[in-house]
């Protein structure tokens, strides 16, 4: 071995970003490989981050001591509160940033790193090795710079690995933006025993703004107050950018004429493409054809950054000639003249099944190896750097020799979609939305802080003065909460106010908590009327707003998440042979000997597996506490 490290982490997209920025601020002696030191951080689609679901991501990710949100505030230009005419389980922040100014932080980040160092090197196989009957992971070898060792290495390749890009009947061994691909560690990782599967992703034109005609398409301001993804980011001065104006435009019966009428010259219907594509990011012939009766499809047109004239048009992704996207493209309301600067293209890419892993995203046959990103089939910046950050901080546990985090589903999206992809495996790319969770009410973006607030300090990467200002906040919304059912306001106080809003009238006095618990009231609308309240942070402010809404509901999901902890609790013993267990039926026994879960509610989530078995498993769980003798009832 020619280097030595504690970490490696194979990949310097936003999964290994955050692998190696976790694992070196916690100690470790970390290297972080990419094929380029020019697409570190790189986003091949939409410089964009959070969306719905997707910006509970990038919070919990903060929340758990991680850079994304950090970058992504610093790099902000436009930003929007989606579904913010729902409930507040399902608003979810969405920044568009500028593409190069987000990737020079980053890797500006990581350059400062001590304990980090950034090679660009081709990973070209993994190293092992077998002690005491089980295969540990050993290293990597790389071109140029030979063997590397390692006592935990993450793999986060992204759709490097394997790369194959589509434009029309063009095809070329590549990764994302025109760059070389990962075409040899994919043998290695075979070899190892991961099962490897294939998937398919893709991006829209990019286009010229000269060429648009604006006054054509519907103009998207961003919001008037913006709540930063981080503890770090100073509010105020967040708020202080001028944002740039994002626009709509739309397809329309013409555009689709074009595509049905070139759909043969498609890789994705003339059989060339082979990977699987994803269901809730198709490309835009895809969506003619699977919905044919639409007519017209909302684009999303949105800058790529302040020092560039490229545009960029969400939902037009495609892999369709480039001279057919020339003709829908212009067939379009606003683009008439376009100029496109990058073609859409599609790319296939190989990948790990994600059942292969356990909770921790550590790969159960290889001790050390994990993975993060889409080489856990997974699809977007944000799952893969909640992926990443966990990896990493399991990867510095494990070296350390300490226990590692399993984050449940009830305490975050995070452990919702690990215990998803680990549990249930994956058919096609996994997207995270917020219907995945049965828990949304207690997964808002606003108390991501307080609920991840403990396994962030228990991972290493919350100090201690972030670790005691958010107990003090805890406390503050607290005290907050008392008060306000202390605050009572006479009828002829109120009455007068709750009629300019148009609500009704009360006969007797009412406290702030509950004038604020009516639908039509909120917590701005009684700071006239209460100045001290006006004295908290906005964030707080709009906090206790919506816990003070929904008070009752978040009590019945807190009882549920508490009724489910206690099987989560319940741990499975390692190396069962599920088959030999007596009342369990054939097909769980084999699914559950394929994903081997950790705990009675995981096995309880695993495809083929219903109630009866579950009760099975507890009896004989409950034998083997009783010396193998099973208890009578």
């Amino acid at each position: 071995m020619t280097n030595d490290y504690d970490v490696i982490v194979v990949g310097a997209g936003h999964a290994g970003c955050e692998a190696a920025l976790a694992a070196a601020r916690t100690g470790m002696k970390c290297a972080l490989f990419t094929l380029s030191l020019d697409a570190v951080a790189n986003m091949p689609c939409n410089p964009s981050v959070g969306g719905s679901g997707k910006g509970h991501l990038v919070f919990e990710i903060d929340a758990l001591g991680g850079e994304m949100g950090r970058c992504a505030d610093r790099a902000t230009i436009q930003s929007r509160t989606l579904n913010t005419s729902k409930g507040a389980a399902v608003r979810s922040k969405r920044v568009q940033t500028d593409r190069r100014y987000y990737s020079s932080l980053m890797k500006k980040t990581l350059e400062a790193e001590p304990n980090l160092c950034l090679i660009q090197a081709e990973v070209t196989s993994l190293l092992t090795e077998k002690a005491g009957g089980e295969v540990r992971v050993a290293g990597v070898a790389a071109e140029p710079g030979g063997e590397y060792s390692a006592k935990a290495v993450v793999i986060s390749t992204g759709t490097y690995l394997g790369g194959l890009t589509h434009i029309g009947d063009v095809r070329r061994e590549q990764g994302p933006d025109n760059s070389n691909a990962a075409l040899k560690l994919t043998a290695s990782l075979r070899d190892a025993g991961l099962p490897i599967l294939r998937f398919k992703t893709g991006t829209p034109p990019r286009i010229h703004r000269r060429s648009i005609d604006f006054s054509a398409l519907d103009v998207q301001e961003g919001e008037e107050y913006i709540t930063p993804f981080s503890y770090y980011t100073d509010a105020e001065m967040l708020n202080g950018i001028e944002q740039t104006v994002c626009h709509i435009a739309y397809t329309n019966e013409n555009t689709h004429r074009i595509i049905n009428e070139n759909i043969d010259r498609s890789p994705l219907f003339s059989g060339a493409i082979h990977g699987t594509g994803p269901r809730y990011c198709p490309s835009i012939e895809d969506k003619v054809r699977r919905f044919p009766d639409r007519i017209r499809h909302q684009l999303f047109v949105e800058p790529m950054g302040l020092d560039t004239d490229e545009i960029y048009l969400q939902g037009f992704s495609s892999s369709l000639p480039a001279d057919v996207q020339y003709k829908m493209l212009r067939s379009i309301r606003g683009f008439e003249e376009a100029e496109i600067m990058r073609f859409a293209y599609a790319i296939e890419y190989d990948l790990c099944d994600p059942s292969a892993l356990s909770p921790t995203l550590e790969v159960k046959s290889v001790r050390g190896l994990y993975g993060a990103g889409q080489f856990n089939g997974t699809s977007g910046y944000e799952e893969a750097a909640a992926q990443g950050l966990l990896a990493g901080i399991n990867a510095s546990l494990s070296v350390r020799g300490e226990e590692q985090i399993v984050l449940p589903r009830s305490s975050s999206y995070i452990g919702t979609m690990i215990d998803d992809i680990v549990t249930k495996g994956i058919t096609e790319p996994y997207r995270i939305m917020t219907s995945r969770s049965e828990f949304r009410l207690l997964l808002r973006q606003d108390n991501a802080r307080d609920r991840l607030l403990e396994y962030g300090r228990r991972g290493g990467l919350i100090d201690d003065e972030r670790y005691e200002k958010t107990l003090a906040d805890r406390e503050k919304i607290a005290k907050e909460r008392e008060r306000l059912r202390h605050v009572n306001f006479g009828p002829g106080a109120v009455n007068p106010f709750l009629d300019a809003l148009g609500s009704t009238p009360v006969c007797s006095g009412i406290n702030a908590e509950e004038l604020i618990k009516r639908p039509d009231v909120t917590f701005e609308d009684v700071v006239p009327l209460d100045p001290e309240s006006g004295k908290l942070p906005r964030a707080m402010r709009d906090r206790i707003d919506t816990e003070i809404k929904y008070e009752g509901y978040i009590k019945r999901q807190t009882d549920e998440a508490n009724r489910q902890r206690k099987a989560e609790n319940m741990k499975l013993p390692a190396g069962v042979d599920y088959l030999s267990i007596r009342g369990l039926r054939i097909e769980a026994a084999q699914n559950l000997n394929k994903v081997r879960p950790a705990t009675v509610g995981q096995a309880s989530r695993i495809s083929g597996v219903n109630p009866a078995d579950i009760s099975v498993l507890m009896i004989w769980l409950a034998s083997l506490k009783n010396g193998g003798v099973p208890d009578e009832d």
